[in-house]
């Protein structure tokens, strides 16, 4: 007999693989909309439309997209809360690989039961100042700057290891002399690119911190609260 509850993801994700295509056939080519299944974090992506804009493809992984993607909060939240309601976080900005300043958007759905299994992101290029000086150049005859090329997506393993890396190396003090708070920042830093929403996250960066899966899970309950008192 077929698993409802996964019967139930597959038809939902049917459905935002053709809304992926419909939301591409009206935007313009600088805005991408991609679909990722969050049960295969290390091929997530099963619908994607203008892949350029940030040089992912079908079958790409959840970690090599845009750098300080907040929609990577969002779906690690919505893994250790209740209820069925979509988690919807939009008009923030991120970085493509390349550099180019994205503003971004994301929806995680979540089944009846309430657990995440699916995220609709729209990630769109606002670097109007290029566009207007590439036409400038052309007005005065002269070449526009060659298109930068975006760099070929990180493996998972590759890409949770430049992760825990950028974290380690952001807080400016080797392991030994780290205290609470600066390992405390470096979960949060891992936590804003993603780290968590893969499977063996909270495991390797407690070996790279040198404490207990547990005590990160503490520092993540810590950062939430922290999130919470700043908005009250």
């Amino acid at each position: 007999m077929d698993d409802p509850k996964q019967a139930e993801k597959q038809a939902v994700l049917r459905a935002l693989s053709a809304t992926v295509k419909l939301v591409g056939a009206m935007v313009d080519a600088h805005t991408e909309v991609v679909l990722h299944d969050l049960g295969r974090p290390e091929r997530s992506i099963i619908a994607i439309e203008n892949g350029h804009v940030s040089g992912r493809q079908a079958g790409d992984a959840i970690l090599g997209g845009p750098a300080g993607d907040r929609g990577f909060a969002a779906i690690e939240q919505a893994m250790r809360q209740g209820g069925a309601e979509p988690a919807l976080v939009s008009g923030y900005h991120t970085l493509s690989r390349d550099g180019r300043r994205l503003l971004s958007a994301s929806a995680v759905f979540k089944t009846a039961a309430g657990e995440p299994f699916a995220a609709l992101c729209l990630n769109s290029d606002r670097s109007e100042l290029e566009a207007a000086l590439a036409c400038l150049q052309a007005l005065v005859g002269r070449a526009p700057p060659p298109q930068r090329t975006a760099p070929e997506p990180p493996a998972m393993d590759e890409a949770m290891q430049d992760i825990i890396a950028q974290a380690l190396e952001r807080g400016g003090k080797p392991l030994a002399r780290m205290k609470k708070a600066d390992k405390k920042q470096a979960v949060a830093q891992m936590l804003e690119q993603g780290l968590f929403i893969v499977k063996g996250g909270v495991e390797r960066a407690a070996e790279a911190l040198g404490v207990s899966r547990y005590t990160v899970y503490n520092y993540l309950d810590e950062i939430r609260g922290d999130a919470r008192e700043d908005k009250a």
